[in-house]
């Protein structure tokens, strides 16, 4: 049968927002499927980090997105007293971009809309909601129907459209309808903190106390504040058994905690926002069945104390996209998608854990349990944090052991760099997709077919060795600086930024035909499709 479209993204926040552009700029066609009829407009995430940032430059436009955006470099957790627990470094770079960022979320996904909307193949539908799931052998039919934002139904059955895709995304939320629809259960892993979210603009600005993070392991009433960008502040306040939460979220509670807790008033914020959250730590049993995958919440939850939720999301969004992207192409077998929840669930899985305890440390609410945890942090008897996670399986180089390789499944940098008269970050410049850079021309070790792989496949071969193909000047030294820290002359990576593998220049040929057999890949069982130019 032919489908409507390649791929059916139901839901349009981060995730959905991420992997439907992308998808886009492929050339695929994409139809988006999102209840609400607008943008939220309000900023439930406030922070990402740079990789995520660089993701966001994939779909969006970046400068719009981090206009009112600020750097971070601390995270600090605080006991009653104010006293600093734990300091959380986000100081340095990554990604071509800072390490952390506080940021205004509507920006990002104006961005990335707007981007969207510069495609012709991909379709928008706000304000409608997917009633039921279809699966067949080789699609996937979407009953959809008109929603109304006046009420939490849908309308008439006889106003429902079908809609066909070979493939459909679930990316619509912790209470997902298609993750429901399909049968699949998410373990609960016990998590149920409510929290107070108090959003606002500053009137004027507060001073540099209020610059930055700040977690308060209060056994009295844990809370916290963080900036949201430049010119908006965060607070939030735990709910407690026995507390009035009817009056908690009144007007009337919040002026009386900020005069209380931080000596502010209507002359200094401007409340934009009033809500009590449910934090919950949730993973979907499976991430797919068939034709249909999930992504973001309606994979995984996590409570918010990493600020790693609706980055967790985009991850999976810029993922799914490159392999169904080989899938829909030809370039892979439909067994490519199977790595996507092998790769993705131990990266959310970690974060998500570190998120929970964290989140144990901030709603401490026994008081001697609490002194005993601030004398000993007082102390630095601080647990040692986890590294953040890389990939450990799926499409990445392994040695004969069948662990990762050099470097594989780390992070790849970007750099400013400069391509004849043209100075810019590497991806804006050289394009997005799979990458091989190195100090020599690649060109120069590969036989023949290797080289019609990589053609074949859309690699962006580039080096620093002046005068060749795809040569660069690596104008602020990120790449000089990469390939002598670690010790290699190239380095593979995929279009979701992890590496590949890495290593001489001798052993790129390995490396490629690795990247060959870890993609079964294959030629082309459909048409080709050119992606979109930006």
């Amino acid at each position: 049968m032919s489908s409507d479209f390649d791929v059916a993204v139901v839901g349009y926040g981060p995730t959905g927002l991420v992997l439907a552009s992308l998808l886009g700029r492929a050339g695929h066609r994409v139809v988006v499927l999102e209840r609400w009829p607008d943008l939220y407009g309000l900023p439930r995430l406030t922070h990402i980090d740079g990789e995520t940032a660089r993701i966001i430059q994939a779909a969006g436009d970046i400068e719009f997105a981090l206009r009112d955006a600020s750097p971070k470099d601390t995270y600090q957790w605080c006991n009653g007293s104010g006293d600093v627990l734990l300091e959380i470094d986000w100081a340095g770079k990554s990604s071509g971009f800072a390490a952390h960022y506080s940021m205004y979320q509507p920006d990002i996904e104006s961005a990335i809309h707007q981007r969207i909307g510069s495609y012709p193949n991909v379709e928008v539908n706000q304000g409608f909601a997917v009633v039921a799931v279809e699966q067949e052998h080789d699609h996937v039919a979407l009953h959809v129907r008109p929603w109304s934002r006046d009420r939490d139904e849908q309308w008439s059955s006889g106003t429902d459209r079908v809609v066909t895709a070979r493939y459909v995304v679930g990316a619509d939320g912790a209470n997902s309808f298609v993750r429901t629809a399909l049968g699949i259960e998410a373990t609960d892993l016990g998590v149920n903190d409510r929290w107070l979210n108090i959003d606002t603009e500053c009137v004027r600005p507060l001073g540099p106390d209020f610059g930055v993070a700040r977690q308060f392991c209060d056994p009295a009433h844990p809370n916290m504040f963080m900036p949201i960008g430049v010119s908006r502040q965060r607070f939030e306040v735990a709910v407690l058994p026995g507390d009035d939460a009817a009056f908690m979220e009144s007007e009337e509670y919040a002026w009386q905690w900020f005069r209380e807790r931080h000596d502010l008033g209507p002359e200094d914020v401007r409340i934009l926002r009033q809500i009590i959250y449910t934090f919950s730590a949730r993973n979907a049993e499976t991430w797919r069945s068939g034709r249909v995958l999930l992504a973001g919440d309606a994979a995984h939850t996590m409570p918010p104390y990493m600020g790693q939720g609706a980055c967790s999301g985009m991850r999976d969004g810029i993922t799914l996209a490159w392999k169904l992207h080989l899938v829909l192409s030809g370039r892979a077998s439909d067994e490519l998608l199977d790595t996507y929840e092998l790769e993705r669930r131990p990266h959310a899985e970690a974060i998500q854990q570190c998120a929970i305890a964290l989140g144990e440390i901030a709603n401490l609410e026994d008081p001697a349990a609490a002194a005993t945890r601030d004398a000993a942090f007082l102390r630095g008897e601080v647990p040692p944090r986890p590294p953040f996670p890389t990939l450990g399986a799926g499409v990445i180089a392994t040695n004969a052991d069948r662990l990762p390789a050099r470097l594989a499944g780390s992070l790849s940098p970007q750099g400013v760099v400069t391509v004849g008269d043209r100075v810019g970050r590497f991806d804006d410049l050289l394009g997005w997709g799979f990458s091989i850079v190195a100090v020599q021309d690649p060109r120069s070790v590969l036989d023949p077919g290797q080289l019609s792989f990589l053609d074949d496949l859309d690699v962006i071969v580039a080096t620093t060795e002046p005068g060749r193909p795809g040569s660069f000047t690596d104008s602020d030294g990120t790449y000089a600086d990469f390939f002598r820290d670690h010790g290699i002359e190239v380095y593979v990576a995929r279009p979701d930024f992890h590496l590949f593998g890495a290593g001489s220049m001798s052993e790129l040929p390995l490396l490629v035909d690795a990247l060959r057999a870890a993609l079964s890949y294959q030629d082309a069982q459909a048409p080709r499709v050119e992606r979109a130019a930006l």
